[in-house]
């Protein structure tokens, strides 16, 4: 029986000082991936990503994309509350 994986959501501040919202497994080697442009998410053409702001864990795959779809419905406001709480 293959081990559930832990899924995180995560906030990344960009040079623009916006924020990306996503999910992953890793959040370290997604914050490499989107650094280096190479598997990094298009949002990420024109702007770099600055740091990882956010993390959430205990999530399941499914979970964890309808809270990311949650927070990418937030205003700048209400994200930055998560960010602060």
């Amino acid at each position: 029986m293959k081990p559930v994986k832990k899924w995180w959501v995560y906030i990344i501040e960009a040079s623009d000082n916006s924020l990306y919202t996503g999910i992953t497994t890793d959040v370290d080697r997604r914050f490499d991936e989107h650094l280096s442009g190479k598997k990094g998410a298009r949002y990420f053409n024109g702007r770099s990503p600055v740091r990882v702001v956010y993390q959430e864990q205990g999530h399941d795959r499914s979970s964890a994309s309808q809270r990311e779809a949650e927070i990418k419905g937030f205003s700048r406001r209400e994200k930055e509350n998560l960010i602060s709480s």
